[in-house]
């Protein structure tokens, strides 16, 4: 075996795939409460953007915490 062999990846490397999600959805009808509610209601914009907010950052909190377990030949 010369180096070459031993710095090779092996062929069953893992691949991450992200868990599914409904945070997506969540903030895509946060928008559009708050851009219906423009025209409609005051309150229902205001609604909707802090649907829209408070699921961005849980979002955000998720990805780190999955980036954060990967092992570190993923970096």
């Amino acid at each position: 075996m010369n180096d070459e062999d031993a710095q090779t990846p092996s062929a069953g490397e893992e691949i991450h795939i992200p868990r599914s999600s409904i945070q997506p959805l969540l903030v895509a009808i946060g928008v559009t409460f708050a851009l219906i509610g423009v025209t409609i209601s005051w309150v229902l914009t205001i609604l909707g953007g802090i649907l829209a907010i408070v699921v961005i950052v849980a979002w955000i909190a998720q990805t780190r915490r999955d980036i954060a377990e990967l092992p570190v030949e993923h970096e």
